[in-house]
């Protein structure tokens, strides 16, 4: 994230807002190449149903269809809201390349508050006050 858009806090680990249930989730998924991950990530940040899309590559290894495979993949780690959820599990598969697309939810349980609300900040008002 940018600096210079919201003041550093010293957060105590203690704190319990570090540790709170968000209704912020991580989606991850993988692709057979950048150029589809990048076409999925502009997507749902340029749309803001997604805060933020990290791309990487990884190797993969899996049956599929009876068949052992071992690919080079791009991995999406998006953060979304849980409103948000069902349009970008709705826009992945309009964009997706696979059969089946891989699309795992897993809830953010604790993270840095500011950070936490500058993601809410972007999807729903599409960014702090100016």
């Amino acid at each position: 994230m940018a600096s210079g858009s919201y003041p550093v806090q010293i957060i105590k680990e203690n704190d319990r807002t570090m540790n709170q249930t968000s209704d912020v989730p991580v989606i991850i998924l993988s692709t057979a190449s950048p150029d589809n991950a990048k076409t999925i990530a502009r997507a749902l940040v340029g749309e803001r149903i997604a805060a933020c899309v990290n791309m990487t590559s990884v190797s993969s290894y899996y049956h599929w269809k009876e068949e052992f495979c071992e690919d080079a993949e791009t991995l999406l780690i998006i953060k979304t809201m849980d409103s948000k959820k069902s349009e970008v599990m709705d826009a992945i598969q309009r964009l997706h390349t696979y059969e089946l697309p891989e699309m795992i939810v897993i809830p953010i349980t604790g993270g840095f508050p500011p950070y936490l609300s500058w993601l809410k900040e972007e999807i729903v008002t599409g960014g702090p006050p100016g």
